[in-house]
């Protein structure tokens, strides 16, 4: 008798407050016997960090350790190559356990379809096993919350973009958006606070770093220094107030 596949479970944890996870996430997660969790070298990880409490002796974990983050690389190394080749060998190692017949919960923070390092696991192994994703508190939300700004009222649409945009790719999403969440900023900052400066939002933008964390920052965007804002901070740009 062939033995039945594990499931594969994305679980979102939320943006980094422990009680930001949903009471489905918590079961799941203990529940399964394998969890797995994305890692920087030498790091514990801010979403193992969220669960860590929560997890029972015999549970295997499973790190997932990233080969690069942001730094450099010698060519001819490319870091969509280094990354999709760990992706590829992550999605084995779990393969190995589902193919035992072990449920294998992957944390992810945040939400694990919403930049979720999750979603390149789910996109090579939810084909050959059953996958359940259970949606969690993103980091957009926890901003939001934190700085106590309302994203959109009424009819305002969203939208979602990155820092790494170039200059005046950016500057054009931004110009035609009611209300904008800018992520991925790190390194990006000085091109992003420029863009926001030239479009005159500067004055309405918002700006946090590490949002519902224990090290949570809000700081005035000018006084933000440039090359010390970390990947984990967002600017947000609210929807003009409505007096409904």
């Amino acid at each position: 008798m062939m033995q039945q596949p594990g499931r594969l479970i994305g679980l979102g944890v939320g943006p980094g407050d422990p009680e930001l996870i949903t009471l489905k996430a918590l079961r799941l997660l203990r529940e399964s016997p394998v969890v797995a969790y994305f890692v920087a070298k030498g790091k514990k990880g801010n979403a193992f960090g969220i669960i860590e409490g929560h997890l029972q002796t015999e549970q295997t974990l499973l790190p997932l350790v990233y080969p690069v983050t942001t730094e450099a690389l010698p060519a001819p190394l490319s870091y969509e190559q280094v990354i999709a080749d760990f992706y590829d060998t992550a999605a084995e190692h779990l393969a190995m356990h589902l193919d035992a017949g072990r449920d294998v919960a992957v944390i992810c923070e945040g939400d694990p379809f919403f930049y979720g390092s999750y979603m390149y696991l789910h996109d090579r192994l939810a084909e050959r096993y059953e996958a359940e994703v259970v949606p969690g508190v993103c980091s957009m939300l926890g901003g939001a919350s934190v700085l106590g700004a309302p994203l959109v009222y009424r009819n305002q649409s969203l939208s979602v973009l990155s820092g790494v945009l170039p200059h005046d790719e950016l500057k054009r999403r931004l110009a035609d958006a009611d209300a904008a969440v800018i992520m991925k900023l790190g390194r990006n900052f000085p091109k992003v606070r420029q863009v926001l400066g030239e479009l005159g939002l500067d004055g309405r933008a918002l700006y946090v770093e590490r949002a519902t964390m224990a090290n949570q920052k809000i700081v005035p965007l000018d006084e933000v220094e440039p090359m010390s804002s970390p990947y984990f901070s967002l600017i947000i740009v609210p929807g003009e107030r409505w007096q409904g």
